[in-house]
């Protein structure tokens, strides 16, 4: 999520319990996504689209978390 964010995000994480907690929520979403549509878990397509829009709104909330901390420390 984000690969161009690496370093920022390394620092969030560390400074903000929240982005950590948004951020590994999102990839335990990847993970279970990627498993679906690789045919190594089984769900409806409706469930799996809802899985799809709350890693989105995850990513949508890290973005914006990353943008207010490059603000803030003038990057």
């Amino acid at each position: 999520m984000l690969h161009e964010y690496r370093e920022i995000i390394s620092e969030i994480k560390v400074e903000n319990a929240h982005f950590a907690k948004i951020f590994e929520k999102h990839n335990e979403l990847d993970q279970q996504i990627e498993n679906i549509e690789e045919g190594r878990e089984h769900m409806e397509q409706l469930s799996l689209e809802k899985l799809k829009k709350e890693k989105l709104r995850l990513k949508d909330e890290a973005y914006a978390m990353i943008v207010e901390y490059k603000k803030e420390k003038g990057l």
